[in-house]
């Protein structure tokens, strides 16, 4: 069963309409919108989405970056005080100023069909601000959101900057047929619950990340050769950080734990401020 859409998308913009009202529902089960609760629909496109979570949420903002189909859900939504449309790129936007424009105030939950090349950049955008969301439901594409949940043996780098941030869970897969017109590349709808600290003690998240990333210059290679390239110092002083933090020299980036991670990251602060000592 099909919902109706308004326009052709945009390849330019990445649009995909999700059309099958099945995996529509499913979407706005997912993010679980209490009556009193505020969304932040991301991409909000031709309004498919939208018109299920304005019957969920207290208050909804669906911001949509075409102008046109802007005006149109507009045009849709008028008789509904309660919906604000924006015709805005969502990452120019702090929440609070989304949240502004929609007369709301926190608590807010976000929801979306997100732009496959825009996906990650809108999940860290909205993990990062102030203040962040309870929870995200948001649809990217499968590998992307596979990657988000992944569990130790299978980690990346995206996988460690969003589980320091939030709990992820990769709710179900959307096959390509349900959009209009169908991606080339599988979709999976992923459910971010947002902790009230860093899953991890660290002294700095960005600097922690910064080097988890350095730890993953070279994925394919052994954590002390992909770490040594990563940070720029030679190996002898990588396996001296590896042993503080008790983790074997020959393991791969992707095995290692957010504990373990961090465990790596306070060994290599503590040997930098011994060697400035």
């Amino acid at each position: 069963m099909s919902t109706t859409y308004l326009r052709r998308p945009r390849k330019a913009l990445g649009q995909h309409w999700l059309v099958d009202s099945r995996y529509l529902s499913r979407i706005v089960s997912a993010a679980d919108i209490g009556p009193d609760e505020t969304v932040i629909e991301v991409g909000a496109g031709n309004g498919a989405l939208t018109a299920p979570l304005a019957r969920q949420a207290a208050r909804l903002v669906a911001v949509e970056i075409d102008e046109r189909l802007a005006q149109r859900l507009q045009e849709r939504f008028v008789s509904q005080p309660h919906v604000t449309v924006v015709s805005a790129d969502v990452l120019n936007l702090t929440a609070q100023d989304l949240l502004a424009r929609g007369g709301a105030a926190p608590p807010y939950v976000v929801v979306g069909n997100l732009p496959f090349f825009i996906g990650t950049a809108v999940v860290r955008h909205f993990l990062r601000s102030e203040p962040p969301p309870p929870r995200l439901v948001v649809t990217v594409q499968a590998e992307v959101a596979e990657s988000m949940a992944a569990e130790r043996g299978r980690m990346t780098y995206l996988s460690v900057e969003v589980q320091l941030f939030a709990r992820a869970r990769l709710a179900f897969f959307i096959p390509p047929r349900a959009f209009r017109p169908p991606p080339k590349v599988r979709s999976a709808v992923v459910r971010l619950d947002v902790l009230p600290s860093p899953a991890v003690a660290v002294d700095d998240p960005d600097t922690f990340l910064r080097f988890v990333q350095a730890g993953f210059a070279a994925p394919r290679k052994q954590l002390r050769n992909s770490l040594a390239i990563g940070l720029g110092e030679e190996a002898g002083a990588v396996e001296s950080v590896l042993a503080g933090a008790g983790i074997e020299r020959s393991r791969r980036p992707q095995t290692l734990s957010l504990e373990e991670w961090a465990a790596l990251y306070r060994s290599y602060r503590q040997t930098a401020e011994g060697l400035r000592q």
